[in-house]
């Protein structure tokens, strides 16, 4: 009796299922686009033969690349490139806290250009006209 020696199937990596997906949401041919719903961690773990903490690492570099964002009990989501970073539900941590000091940052910057324009303004009135 023989038996049939067929390769081994590839099992993909983290690495390359999140390159899969990042072609399928940014490519020229993408498959998913803003708000559209990548398929659940678990179904998607199951269909590629792999462990479901492979495919939540691969969904992970997603989402820190600001790619997707995961909202609990509803699912994975492409994130909307026209709303910022770090506001919307299920954004990646790492983008949330840096909307919120950009947003600290840009503030002082507004009110350093107040004070600078005073300044320039009082300087201006006390600076006698050159002859």
């Amino acid at each position: 009796m023989e038996q049939s020696r067929e390769a081994p199937k590839h099992t993909p990596t983290a690495k390359e299922i999140a390159a899969e997906y990042r072609e399928k949401i940014t490519g020229p041919d993408r498959e998913y686009g803003p708000g559209d719903r990548l398929p659940a961690a678990r179904k998607l773990a199951k269909d590629l033969g792999v462990q479901l903490m492979t495919v939540q690492s691969a969904y992970g570099q997603l989402r820190t690349e600001g790619l997707i964002l995961t909202q609990q009990g509803r699912g994975t989501f492409v994130r909307d490139p026209s709303t910022p970073l770090g506001t919307e539900p299920g954004s990646s941590p790492a983008f949330t806290a840096l909307a919120a000091e950009l947003g600290t940052i840009h503030d002082a910057l507004r009110l350093l250009g107040e004070r600078l324009d005073r300044l320039e303004r009082l300087v201006d009135d006390r600076t006698p006209p050159s002859p």
